[in-house]
């Protein structure tokens, strides 16, 4: 897979999944939808103010007749709760967010008697196509964990994989970056990556290749790591970069779309069903990829 676009082609049109989208009164979100309807890529369930979400669809184009869309009115304040209830319930299998705060629908997402948490540490996990690269490349965790510990590293790890094995990457070559390539006791993040690699090969972590620590250059070009003499599976092919720290995922995933012109695809994995928590300056086609990762994630 060399192209977001290619995601897109392979959902399954022939059993289409159904959207809870939380407050949809949004215009990039409604443009989202109508994209994704005319695609057939997915059902939606639009939840929150029917008043205002009507009056933007219009404004976008958006038929709400059409099958495969419907809404459903929702005092405000319930929008979350409301969306999070549907996936469920069962009459839809992915959540989406609106136009609303981050805070408000993971608080219903994590929900011990009503929401969607599991026993797994929820993480992001952002599908990148890089400008005049060869591959998709994955990044994690840019947006939940701010200094996870080993355990957690390993759950992050976890999640990314079960999310690239889904959208089709049988093995995917996974690189914990740190700033040198050797284990340095005066850096743990070197410490944990070399953990985490022996993790991987006794069988705790598995259904991908693990080597690290890595740096970021010489997990991602194979010239840079056969400078240093290198040799690894993963060195020079890394598909999923897994980072030490939010700082530096934080800093890779603006400088890809800022700096590369990247194009993304963002899902937060770990809860009992995938949930698409683009940002609000986000196009309407960065939610549609996104859309089409946690499609691929609710398989």
């Amino acid at each position: 897979m060399k192209s977001l676009d290619d995601l897109l082609e392979t959902i399954d049109r022939n059993n289409l999944q159904t959207v809870a989208v939380a407050q949809a009164a949004d215009h990039e979100v409604l443009r989202a939808v109508k994209h994704a309807l005319e695609i057939n890529m997915a059902r939606f369930l639009l939840v929150g103010d029917q008043d205002n979400i009507k009056l933007l669809a219009e404004e976008v184009g958006l038929d709400l007749s059409q099958s495969g869309v419907s809404v459903k009115s929702s005092a405000e304040g319930q929008f979350a709760d409301e969306a999070v209830k549907a996936v469920r319930e069962g009459e839809a299998h992915v959540v989406m967010k609106g136009h609303i705060d981050t805070k408000h629908l993971l608080k219903a997402v994590l929900n011990k008697q009503h929401g969607l948490r599991s026993n797994r540490v929820l993480s992001h996990v952002a599908l990148f196509e890089v400008p005049n690269k060869d591959r998709l490349i994955f990044l994690t965790d840019s947006a939940m964990n701010i200094a996870p510990t080993l355990d957690e590293k390993a759950q992050i790890v976890r999640n990314v994989v079960e999310v690239a094995n889904h959208a089709g990457w049988t093995l995917p070559k996974v690189a914990p970056l740190a700033a040198v390539e050797v284990v340095n006791l005066a850096m743990p993040a070197t410490q944990d990556a070399a953990m985490l690699t022996q993790m991987n090969r006794r069988g705790q972590i598995k259904n991908c290749i693990i080597d690290g620590p890595l740096a970021f250059d010489n997990a991602v070009d194979l010239q840079a790591a056969k400078q240093k003499g290198i040799n690894s599976e993963v060195a020079g092919a890394a598909d999923i970069l897994m980072v030490p720290t939010i700082e530096v995922a934080n800093a890779l995933y603006k400088s890809f779309i800022y700096f590369a012109g990247a194009k993304v695809a963002g899902v937060i994995s770990g809860a009992k069903a995938p949930i698409v928590l683009t940002s609000r300056a986000d196009s309407a086609q960065s939610k549609v990829y996104s859309l089409a990762l946690a499609l691929q994630s609710s398989k």
